[in-house]
């Protein structure tokens, strides 16, 4: 493999979705030769990549080929592609008609994934629509044996699976049961099957018979969920086998179509197809799964291998930008693989590169909304695409640049108008930015009359410079989500609309470097060919890292390792040209999150300690250690690498001389117009000096060199931008916010927020932060007025800013720089007593300026019950440690000894009551220190914030991005209030809208709001008197918790991405009776207020705006344990119809949006065995709209514990509105060892006996509308 036969043509191919790229190295030629194809132009073509194939033969050869005839072959050394066909497919979901197979009782399984909505503020809860058109169960069951304990009794013998776990086949598969359901497939014309079953990862011998008995009925494609990722994790496994099953089909028939027209067929055509890893595969081995991200792949490959090392010792983020979105990745000397990741809706788990995708590229919309710029997410598209594309299209990124002169109409091709022969339209451009102009300038005017009007050039600067910033967001993400500097790395900036934007996203994040590649336009296709051919094995190994282990899991590495290499030499490589690597994928025992570890090797040549490498990986990615924590190994794996050493990077001669200016053209920048020289990259050479500003022309990709840059010309062709750092002038405005600063503001603020966020993801140790992601993190003003609130868990929105006055007001001046201060205590703005919340002060020269907080569910805060959430508690002392104010650090030391005794003996106030205290304190100090650290993060942002734009711009801006929220909740309220008054004059008289709503707890208490909008200013009024009063029992809610779920539904109803902060709910006025169950004492039990009663104001609220039916309103809140272990769940349900909607099943509603465990998981680490998880058919209310159905969950448990649940809509159902019926009320069910079925009511605490069956059936959401 890799000798160069002269005589033959080699060909790179990237199949995009709109173009195809050809790259193709001819004998003879020193410089390739690059064609550039629409993907899909049937009136010229059948297929791209062989037409580009054809043309270049021609070419090359000087002898005519017909496009009827075949395509000869003895000019071709060998052929590499990429393709979006699989990608294609799946997004607009045109993939093969299949059907998926699962273990009896899971047939919902891949429907209800995680339980979580995409989007929290989405009342309609859009979800991706499933890949399987039927769904047949299987009877058989595996269940996992813990320990000798749980096998007496039974006759059943033990199996060691794949993974060294031990075993018991509960239910032999019933292969009679199953073939006449095939065969009923069949008849409907369904011949693909995905199968999934239960522990198939370390059992596969159910899914291999199924496959078995499938073939041999006549299917003509099985995916098998084991053999494609043997690896825990039932969801992604499966969902896995759906993508495969889907797109393979498809894919295989592309791929026989592409060979069929070549003379020899794969007789004598070398050809491999790209996956989604990086690596190359035969056409026999490239399937749906690993397809994916088969395109994006060769750019990570083709910026990677030229320019690392080659051009800079800096590590490259690459940054792809095209028309509808742009590829974001890195590469720091090797590959950076995930091994899970969302296409499209559909989780794929499989090796694949990190790319991250963002919804921002050439094609991005521009709109002006609410005093604010925004671009995107939405898309213009291919068609009709930007304005200037002459197809009525509007305005987009692309128009932005081609007004600033970004993009020149010369130099692009004329293929627009009537006759495709036309240039772009840069007078349809500008007459529509005109347009904007006057609406842009008269909403500034309203604002300030002494407002100067913006022009056209510095409007389409604005979208430019706020679509810049929506893409460094992901950037930062990506890098120091990780650990990792931003501004240490270098741009490595690729695709048709990137260099047009590459020195001003460099200079926004602090890069000194671009890398233009000299094929940026095609690198993709490029990168094809500088790929190696990648062969992988992998098995699941469940073991403790140890002696043995290690043993085992070596001897296991050296039979995959002799299977890849002989799948290699099969392909014709020598072994001089494979290379191997070996992998554990580790994780910590209690933890889910799992790192892949490569074995490494010192300078003498012996291995490193696998343990070793994974706690330094583990310490850079999360920035700590478990101490005293065993490592376990899940899986095993090697992949083998044959090295083609292909095209190689080819240098170039120095030369001397000024470098040609083709011509000139005015570029507009921020300092306004100015000549700028367009130079042609041909007519470079290497050691020219560009400085900027400049244009160079690289085929058809522009290259903007902005002023204070220079570009370079590189021994190897590339572009080199050096880019100095200018330092921000802007002043404020006195009376307004800028309108484009205001929208870069807004992505800044949130940006802190989120990487807030992840930070306390990353370093937590619990699974309630780290995997089910109940937290959230804020940024908040020095008067504790919320700036930005990362959407997290909507039940902390806006509630914290309560927490951060309540301590600014008690602390006042006693506040050092240093300082950390935890409080959970409802009546100091807390919610419930699990939330804790951790605030601080941030300081600029020792005046207060900012605060950041960070508010996360810890599972044991002590309490009567095991972990801290009794259904039975009638006072706050009887739910754990309840903190006020506490410093838990104070000027820079960690005050432990304190916060541990707050912790483990907290004081009731009472003599006569002792608390128990917190059973997992290491758990709470680790995970609050994972807050401070997350604070602290917050803290370095704001202050590069600072130091960037200046104190007094960052605080003005501040204070914008809320009146800028409040202008889009009074516009909403003023829309409401019209329309409301225009269906019932009952309601209003025009100026002043009243609407009366009520809704009960199970108990009877009454929640009472009376909504008044005036519809002249937009403002509200939420009136709760006519409330209950306290109650005896926990459901009892602070008042944060009601504006947590007021300015929840406004955001909703707003429905435009504004930031989410203070500015809310300041055209609003909230009223609560005190000594209702809405601001109860500070004595009154508050455990379900968080998790129950904020479901029920949300409904209240959004039923007196006619927003939607009830949504199930409940949590569903399950905790299960013993003195060894504790476990908590909240279980999803309906969500509410609307007037243009069903509602969505299965699913976390409105005031939560945590995750699940997967079913393998909780298996594995739990005693207990999961006998059903799936929708609760029906439960929806009819109506013209469905409400979304509840779910289904029984739970065996393996040995005794004590189980709690925590729950409402037992007795009151979820309301259906507009003539809509109720949803179905919930139920708790305990199934005991005689059989009997014994009701439970919604709220209990039961001590469960081995064999005992707990059923869980969630309520239904509301219909909308009378059924017709």
């Amino acid at each position: 493999m890799g000798s160069f036969n002269e005589e033959k043509l080699r060909f790179c191919i990237d199949r995009g979705g709109t173009f195809t790229d050809v790259y193709a190295e001819i004998p003879g030629r020193t410089d390739g030769h690059v064609l550039k194809l629409l993907s899909v132009d049937p009136s010229n073509y059948d297929d791209a990549p062989v037409e580009g194939i054809r043309r270049i033969l021609e070419e090359f050869t000087g002898e005519k080929i017909p496009r009827t005839s075949k395509i000869p072959t003895d000019k071709i050394e060998w052929i590499r592609m990429g393709t979006t066909v699989a990608t294609n497919a799946l997004l607009e979901r045109k993939g093969e008609r299949i059907a998926l197979c699962v273990t009896r009782g899971f047939r919902d399984l891949l429907q209800i994934g995680n339980q979580a909505r995409p989007s929290i503020f989405d009342l309609t809860v859009s979800k991706p629509s499933n890949l399987y058109e039927e769904v047949i169960e299987v009877d058989e069951r595996i269940e996992l044996v813990h320990d000798k304990e749980e096998n007496q009794g039974s006759s059943t013998p033990l199996i060691k699976g794949i993974s060294g776990e031990i075993v018991r086949v509960v239910k032999p598969l019933n292969e009679e049961a199953l073939k006449p359901l095939l065969k009923g497939l069949l008849e409907k014309g369904i011949s693909c099957l995905a199968v999934v079953l239960m522990h198939s990862y370390t059992y596969p011998q159910h899914e291999t018979a199924v496959e078995r008995l499938a073939v041999s009925l006549g299917f003509r494609h099985v995916s098998l969920s084991s053999a494609l990722t043997p690896m825990v994790r039932a969801v992604p496994r499966g969902l896995t086998a759906s993508v495969d099953a889907y797109l393979t089909p498809v894919i295989k028939e592309y791929l026989s179509g592409f060979i069929s027209k070549f003379d020899e067929g794969l007789g004598k055509l070398n050809v491999l197809f790209m996956q989604s890893d990086g690596g190359l595969a035969p056409e026999s081995r490239f399937s749906g799964h690993k397809a994916v991200l088969s395109g994006p792949a060769g750019g990570v490959v083709g910026y990677s291998q030229t320019l690392f090392n080659l051009e800079t010792s800096k590590p490259l983020i690459g940054f792809d930008m095209g028309g509808t979105s742009t590829d974001v990745s890195r590469y720091a000397g090797s590959y950076e693989q995930v091994l899970e990741t969302q296409i499209a809706g559909s989780i794929i788990q499989a090796p694949q590169l990190d790319i991250n995708t963002v919804a921002a590229g050439g094609g991005s919309k521009l709109k002006f909304q609410f005093g604010a710029f925004r671009v995107g997410p939405e898309s213009v598209g291919a068609h009709p695409g930007p304005v200037c594309y002459r197809k009525g299209g509007e305005l987009a990124v692309t128009d932005a640049n081609l007004i600033l002169g970004f993009v020149i109409p010369d130099y692009f091709p004329s293929i627009f108008g009537l006759k495709e022969d036309q240039p772009l339209d840069i007078k349809a451009t500008r007459e529509e930015f005109e347009k904007l102009a006057r609406e842009i300038n008269s909403y500034r005017k309203s604002q300030d009359p002494s407002a100067k009007d913006m022009t056209v050039e510095e409007i389409a600067l604005g979208f430019v410079n706020v679509a810049n910033e929506t893409m460094c967001r992901p950037i930062r993400q990506l890098t120091e989500m990780k650990g990792h500097e931003t501004r240490n790395h270098a741009l490595a900036c690729f695709g048709g609309a990137g260099p047009q934007h590459a020195c001003s996203i460099a200079r926004s994040l602090g890069m000194k470097e671009v890398l233009v590649h000299r094929f940026c336009g095609i690198l993709s296709a490029y990168g094809m060919g500088l790929a190696d051919v990648v062969e992988e094995a992998q098995e699941p190994y469940s073991a403790v890292y140890g002696p043995e282990s290690v043993f085992e899991a070596f001897h296991r590495e050296t039979i995959l390792l002799k299977q890849v290499i002989q799948k290699l030499q099969e392909q014709g490589f020598r072994e001089e040209n494979i290379t191997a690597e070996t992998y554990l994928n580790l994780r910590y025992e209690g933890t889910d999150t799992a790192i892949m570890v490569k074995r490494r090797t010192t300078e003498d040549g012996s291995a490193c300690d696998y343990a070793v490498e994974f706690v330094n990986l583990f310490q850079q990615e999360y920035g700590f250690k478990l101490q005293n924590r065993n490592i376990l190994i899940c899986d095993v794996r090697v992949r083998g690498i044959g090295v083609t050493n292909i095209l190689k990077p080819q240098a170039l001669e120095l030369v001397s001389g000024t470098p040609k200016v083709e011509d000139n053209y005015k570029v507009y920048f921020g300092n306004g117009w100015q000549d700028t020289p367009l130079f042609k990259l041909e007519n470079l050479g290497y050691g020219h000096v560009l400085p900027g500003p400049s244009i160079i022309m690289n085929g058809n990709s522009t290259v903007i060199v902005e002023p204070n840059c220079r570009a370079i010309i590189t021994k190897y062709g590339n572009i080199k931008i050096e880019v100095e750092s200018t330092i921000n002038t802007m002043k404020v405005a006195e009376k307004v916010a800028d309108v484009v600063q205001l929208s870069i503001f807004n992505h800044r603020f949130m940006g802190i927020a989120e990487q807030m966020g992840r930070t306390l993801q990353r370093t937590s140790i619990s699974t309630n932060i780290k995997e089910r992601l109940d937290f959230s993190c804020a940024l908040f003003g020095p008067d504790g007025g919320l700036v930005a609130n990362a959407p997290h868990v909507p039940v902390h929105l806006g509630a914290m800013s309560s927490t951060v006055r309540w301590q600014f007001n008690y602390w006042g001046d006693n506040l050092n720089e240093g300082d950390v201060l935890v409080a959970n205590h409802p009546c100091a703005g807390g919610s419930h007593l699990p939330d804790i919340t951790v605030v601080t002060p941030v300081f600029d020269k020792g005046r207060l300026v900012f605060f950041v907080a960070s508010r996360g569910h810890h599972a044991e805060i002590g309490g009567i019950t095991p972990g801290s959430m009794p259904p039975f508690s009638k006072s706050i002392w009887e739910e754990g440690a309840a903190i006020k104010a506490f410093k838990l650090v104070e000027k820079g030391i960690f005050q432990e000894e304190g916060i541990m005794k707050l912790l483990q003996f907290p004081s009731s106030g009472e003599v006569e009551h002792k608390i128990p205290g917190t059973r997992r304190i290491q758990d709470n100090l680790s995970d609050l220190r994972a807050q401070v650290a997350a604070n602290q993060r917050g803290i370095s942002l704001i202050k590069e914030l600072i130091e960037q734009y200046s104190l007094d711009t960052v605080q003005a801006y501040m204070t914008y991005v809320q009146l800028n929220a409040e202008e889009a909740v009074r516009e909403m309220l003023k829309s409401v209030a019209t329309t409301v008054s225009s269906q019932s004059s009952e309601l209003g008289d025009g100026n002043s809208v009243t609407i009366e709503e009520e809704d009960y707890m199970d108990d009877g208490s009454i929640i009472h709001l009376k909504l008044t909008i005036d519809s002249d200013k937009g403002e509200a009024i939420f009136d709760f008197n006519g409330t209950s009063p306290e109650v005896y029992g926990n459901w009892n809610a602070p008042e944060a918790v009601t504006a947590a779920a007021v300015i929840y539904c406004l955001r909703c109803l707003v429905d435009v991405d504004i930031p989410l902060n203070q500015g809310c709910l300041a055209p609003v006025k909230i009223h609560i009776p005190a000594g209702s169950f809405l601001s109860p004492s500070d004595k009154a039990a508050v455990v379900g207020g968080n998790v129950l009663t904020s479901q029920r104001i949300t409904d209240v609220v959004l039923t007196a705006f006619q927003a939607c039916a009830c949504s199930q309103g409940c949590m569903n809140n399950l905790t299960f344990g013993d003195d060894s272990f504790g476990y908590y769940e909240t279980i999803g349900g309906g969500s509410g119809a609307g007037p243009t909607w069903h509602g969505t099943s299965g699913v976390q509603c409105h005031m939560t949006n945590t995750r699940m465990t997967d079913p393998e998981i909780f298996e594995q680490r739990y005693p207990v065995l999961l006998h059903k998880f799936g929708l609760r058919e029906k439960s929806g209310g009819t109506g013209l709209h469905r409400g979304g159905d509840g779910l289904v969950r029984e739970i065996e448990f393996k040995r005794p514990v004590v189980v709690s649940i925590l729950s409402e809509r037992r007795v009151h159902a979820p309301r259906g509105l507009k003539g809509g019926k109720d949803g179905a009320c919930g139920a708790n069910f305990l199934v005991t060892k005689d059989n009997r079925r014994v009701y439970l009511g919604g709220k209990n605490t039961v001590e469960v006996q081995a064999g005992e069956i707990l059923q869980i059936l969630t309520p239904g959401g509301g219909g909308w509308g009378s059924p017709l």
